[in-house]
């Protein structure tokens, strides 16, 4: 079994081997995957939701940076709402749908994703609504 890590296969060792003959052969007779090979043992809960929650501290801070740029203290709720909830989107959701372009993940999947970050970035943009200093 392969050590822990992402693997494609067929794998060319230059970028002047993918133009070649037999490169683009290996290609067409396949077969042609992407694989994250993860480590040995069980799922680590807690350190998964720790990263979770580190995450969406990263995300918040710059939705709060472009609010706090864009809008000055004792803003509209609206107008917070507006700025922050963009900001969270583009952090939760946009960010994703690369992987359906250039790895070919389902759409079916990127779109249930984007639904989740957009739930994600309206909680946030009402918090900073809600929040947002006088």
């Amino acid at each position: 079994m392969p050590p822990p890590g992402d693997y494609m296969v067929p794998r060319a060792s230059s970028g002047a081997e993918l133009n070649t003959p037999e490169f683009m052969d290996k290609m067409k007779q396949g077969p042609v995957f992407m694989l994250t090979v993860l480590p040995n043992g069980a799922w680590s809960m807690g350190r998964n939701l720790s990263l979770w929650f580190v995450y969406l501290l990263v995300v918040s801070f710059f939705s709060a940076y472009i609010a706090g740029r864009a809008l000055p203290p004792g803003a509209h709720y609206l107008d917070v709402f507006r700025f922050a909830g963009a900001a969270a989107f583009i952090g939760y959701a946009v960010s994703l749908w690369q992987m359906s372009i250039w790895y070919r993940r389902a759409w079916s999947l990127t779109i249930k994703a984007t639904v989740d970050g957009f739930l994600y970035a309206l909680v946030t943009a009402g918090t900073f609504g809600w929040l947002w200093p006088s």
